[in-house]
Formats: C-alpha cells, sequence, structure tokens
C-alpha cells in the first residue's frame, strides 16, 4: 500500500505579528533547533514507514528558497514541491493533482505540527485505508459555549466534542470525490474532513497526542522548544 502526505504551507501565519524580530517571519518559516518549523514536520513524514512520498505546497515567492533548505536534508524519501493555493482546501487540491493513481491513502498534515509521532502517521494511514476517512482528535477539557454576537447561546456537552488535529487520512479516491464535490457546491471547507463530510461521507477519530500542537502564537516557540529538548518516548 503506498501512501502520500501533503502537508500544506502557503498560509500567511498572520496570529504570530509582525515585530521586528524571528516571530516576524511566517510560523512555518520560524526556526527551532536550528530548522524551520516545515523541516522538523518533514522528517516525521520521512521516518513513517507507512508514507511513501512527500508534497508540500508552497507559495510562488518561496519556492526557491524552500527548494534549497529541502537540498540541505538527507530525506529518504521524495519530498516535491506544489504551489501554494489562495487558501488551504488550494492548496491541498494542487498537492493531490501530483498524486499517483497507485497512491492508496492521502495523510493532509498541518506544517506547523512539527511533534506528530510516527506511530500517529503510521495509525491514522492503516485506519484510512480500512475506514476510508479518519482524523486525529483529542478530548475538549473546557466548558464549550456556543456564542452569536458575545452572547452564550448554549452549553455543549464536553463528552460530545473532540478538538481536531492532524493527520487527517483519506483513501484517495474518497477525498478526490470530496474535492470535486466541493468544487461543484461552491463549498468551502476548515479541514479536509469537513469537505468528506459535506459529501456525506462518515469520518472516524482517532485519540491524537496533547503533544500534537499547532503553532501558530509566539508563546507556542517556547513549548516548541521545550518538546524539541524533551522527546517523547515513542518506543
Amino acid at each position: 500500500m503506498k501512501a502520500a502526505a501533503i502537508i500544506p504551507a502557503a498560509g500567511l501565519g498572520t496570529r504570530m505579528g509582525r515585530g521586528a524580530s524571528e516571530a516576524s517571519k511566517r510560523k512555518q518559516f520560524l526556526s527551532i533547533g536550528g530548522a524551520p518549523v516545515f523541516v522538523h514536520t518533514i522528517r516525521r513524514f520521512t521516518a513513517a514507514a507507512s508514507i511513501s512520498e512527500i508534497l508540500i505546497a508552497v507559495r510562488e515567492s518561496d519556492q526557491e528558497d524552500v527548494a534549497a533548505l529541502l537540498a540541505e536534508e538527507t530525506f529518504s524519501k521524495p519530498v516535491r514541491l506544489a504551489p501554494g493555493g489562495q487558501n488551504r482546501q488550494e492548496s491541498v487540491k494542487n498537492c493531490l493533482a501530483l498524486v499517483g493513481d497507485d497512491v492508496e491513502v492521502v495523510a493532509v498534515h498541518d506544517a506547523v505540527r512539527p511533534f506528530v509521532t510516527i506511530a500517529l502517521i503510521d495509525q491514522v494511514v492503516e485506519q484510512a485505508r480500512r475506514d476510508g476517512a479518519v482524523i486525529l482528535g483529542v478530548p475538549a477539557v473546557d466548558t464549550v459555549k456556543r456564542v452569536d454576537q458575545r452572547i452564550v447561546h448554549a452549553t455543549l456537552p464536553r463528552e460530545t466534542i473532540m478538538l481536531a488535529q492532524t493527520p487527517q487520512a483519506f483513501r484517495t479516491d474518497l477525498l478526490r470525490q470530496a474535492y470535486a464535490a466541493a468544487d461543484r457546491d461552491g463549498f468551502t471547507g476548515t479541514d479536509e474532513a469537513s469537505l468528506v463530510e459535506h459529501l456525506g461521507q462518515d469520518v472516524h477519530v482517532m485519540m491524537g497526542s496533547p503533544r500534537n500542537i499547532k503553532i501558530t502564537r509566539p508563546s507556542d516557540l517556547q513549548l516548541a522548544q521545550f518538546y524539541l529538548e524533551n522527546p517523547e518516548d515513542e518506543a
């Protein structure tokens, strides 16, 4: 079974702020442990036995710089660049167009989640092969409110709430169907699972990890550095 990883890395990362320091860079290009965040992420996927190749979507203006950074690495698997789109959905679609027909499963992962474990990557790919569509998620620990114009309209039962993570893995044919339906209906989702949900197909949830953080704010960098210096035991 062949599986490909798609890593959209064309976002602007505006929540990082725009100071004159390192934080003025887009989050995927911030450095931790001497390498950009997205490079740490790619290293995880090249180390996963289930993944055959990686496609990373970047903006046209970043293609040359990213290619140079990738050339400094000694990846054991092919890593290909794809054109970034105006949003995540378009970037993933551009990568999906480059996935071969012999690839059975596609795993989509945030470029700024560099601490996903290799075991979780392999497990979510295997479950997607069986079930069609699988995401990682962690239970909500805080009370969740549904709010409109800063007025609480409902308190949602926490036991029904999962906070989605990536990778989100899908059988390739199913994800292509979901993108075709989204194009036809003019539907824009917040993640790949929402496109499959729009198609009317079940999306399964596998337990993720609290360490599988998404680096979106300057304060996340301190936690990322801690995780880098104190790696999780994957044995």
